[in-house]
């Protein structure tokens, strides 16, 4: 699981909370283009309050 802060540090190096929106908008860009239906993910899931985390995929 990732906090939106730690995917702006990791990913471009921001450490200003201003830019937050910048990691929604990228996590619904990135649902559109895996899910199957991004209304209602299966892969990349949020974890309100905390952050977002990938869907463990059984081996």
């Amino acid at each position: 699981m990732f906090s939106r802060a730690q995917l702006l540090g990791a990913v471009w190096g921001y450490t200003h909370d201003g830019y937050e929106h910048t990691v929604t908008t990228h996590i619904n860009r990135l649902r559109a283009k895996l899910e199957a239906d991004p209304m209602r993910p299966q892969l990349i899931l949020t974890v309100r309050g905390a952050g977002y985390k990938m869907r463990e995929v059984p081996s």
